[in-house]
This record gives structure tokens, C-alpha cells and sequence, in this order.
């Protein structure tokens, strides 16, 4: 997963996955989502993402991982 933000539009992009975008879905004024051939997430896109968001604090915190010996 990757997250960039582009401070030139104030636009924040999340990525779940490479897999090809078939449909994008319009989930408000502000929020798209990009969906593959099967209906999963491809990415997210907000915009005006400093009034929308709080990604000055963005944080990843696996919960119940294991990590490998």
C-alpha cells in the first residue's frame, strides 16, 4: 500500500494494489474510489484532502502480525 499526497492540488492518493482500474466510483463531492475487474479497491483518491483528512497524523499499525522468526 502506498500513500502520496500532492501539495500542488491538495490531493491525496491511497493505493491498495498495481491491478488494472476498470471503473471508478464517485463515493462523495470529494472521495473516489478506482475498482479491478473483480470489485476490489485498486486506490483512493480525496481530494481537498486538508479539510477532508487528517494525514499530518497518518500512522500504520499492523494488529495481530506475528512477525517472522
Amino acid at each position: 500500500m502506498k500513500v502520496t499526497y500532492f501539495h500542488d492540488t491538495d490531493t491525496a492518493l491511497i493505493e491498495f494494489s498495481t491491478h488494472d482500474v476498470v471503473e471508478t466510483k464517485e463515493i462523495s463531492e470529494n472521495i473516489y474510489i478506482d475498482i479491478d475487474v473483480s470489485g476490489n479497491p485498486v486506490s483512493m483518491t480525496i481530494e481537498h484532502a486538508k479539510q477532508n483528512t487528517d494525514l499530518p497524523n497518518l500512522s500504520y499499525m499492523p494488529i495481530g502480525y506475528a512477525a517472522p522468526n
